[in-house]
């Protein structure tokens, strides 16, 4: 957990009590669907990549097989998971740096009893790039030039704030927190009430292209220093650079990390519907109406999956395409 003191604002507070409200809460649900015959698919806020692709991908499989996929906004990846785990949901999205954090029990899930090993993989979606979003007055530009700022992390539990904090701690970073999605930050940003976000959203990110239309902002720039350590701790994170030319006024590269957007279920799911789940995301990928569609590739599908298993009927579909099954 980083050192800084984490402020819930009122909006922020309302918008958390609105999704929980839309959250998943069926107890009778079981592995294969909710209490209606669906699937539950909990994806992410609205503000992000997770819930209009959810959509998008949820539609294809509805075109294409005999059965319902019910997305619904949520708080992201660390809620999904624990959605999983409680029956309430019965395919979720999730970084593939939580999902292993809350197979293995440690990190943001030390101590929660019953979580570890109680889900497996289906498959890689896209690669998940956090994206720090400052404003150019704040003279932020390298990550270490946080200190001291007001900083939104994501709602609480999402794999934005266990990232931040992460990073926050590893760069021995103090900041004043506001536990907002970036669909909030960014008007928080325009606004001058906060002075970065964090972001972890596909590339590019619609929502940081209209901040940048309307603001002059940095992308923060990851510094050698620190590094290391955050790798070292969390070992999903890979380096990357975001193109310079990427969003308006962002010219020169910029050194980031970046994860997997992966979804999983539980083990009981039935092998069949889960086989048929991921011919069809893969087979029909170009069908799905989003810009990170192009990145649901079998090629990548099964990347840093951490030593989490595929479920047996996710497993059969690759072995059919050649896919190497990582060890």
């Amino acid at each position: 957990m980083s050192k800084a003191a984490r402020i819930l604002a009122p909006l922020a507070a309302l918008a958390l009590a609105a999704t929980a409200a839309c959250s998943p809460a069926s107890d009778d649900a079981d592995d294969n669907g909710g209490d209606n015959g669906g699937l539950v698919l909990p994806t992410g806020s609205t503000g992000g990549t997770y819930y209009p692709l959810g959509n998008a991908i949820a539609s294809v499989w509805n075109e294409h097989l005999d059965v319902t996929v019910n997305p619904q906004s949520s708080d992201a990846s660390a809620e999904n998971l624990r959605l999983l785990d409680s029956g309430r949901a019965q395919i979720i999205m999730s970084v593939n740096g939580t999902a292993v954090q809350a197979y293995e029990g440690t990190g943001a899930f030390a101590g929660d009893d019953g979580l570890e090993n109680d889900f497996v993989a289906v498959g890689n979606i896209y690669a998940e790039v956090l994206q720090v979003v400052a404003t150019a007055n704040s003279g932020i530009e390298d990550i270490t030039d946080l200190d001291g700022k007001r900083v939104a992390i994501g709602p609480p539990g999402s794999a934005t704030a266990i990232m931040a904090d992460n990073i926050l701690d590893s760069y021995d970073i103090d900041v004043t927190t506001f536990e907002d999605g970036f669909g909030d930050a960014a008007d928080k940003l325009r606004d001058g009430q906060i002075d970065a976000s964090f972001a972890l959203l596909a590339l590019p990110a619609t929502s940081i292209d209209e901040v940048a239309q309307n603001t002059d902002i940095n992308l923060v720039n990851f510094t050698d220093e620190g590094i290391d350590e955050l790798i070292a701790n969390d070992p999903s994170l890979t380096t990357m650079e975001i193109p310079g030319g990427t969003y308006d006024g962002i010219d020169d590269d910029v050194l980031t990390v970046t994860n997997w957007a992966t979804f999983y279920v539980a083990p009981g799911m039935d092998d069949e519907l889960v086989y048929d789940l991921t011919r069809v995301l893969y087979d029909h990928a170009d069908e799905v109406q989003h810009g990170v569609a192009a990145e649901i590739q079998l090629e990548t599908a099964l990347d840093g999956l951490g030593g989490i298993p595929l479920h047996p009927g996710a497993q059969r579909y690759y072995e059919e395409q050649g896919v190497e099954i990582p060890a």
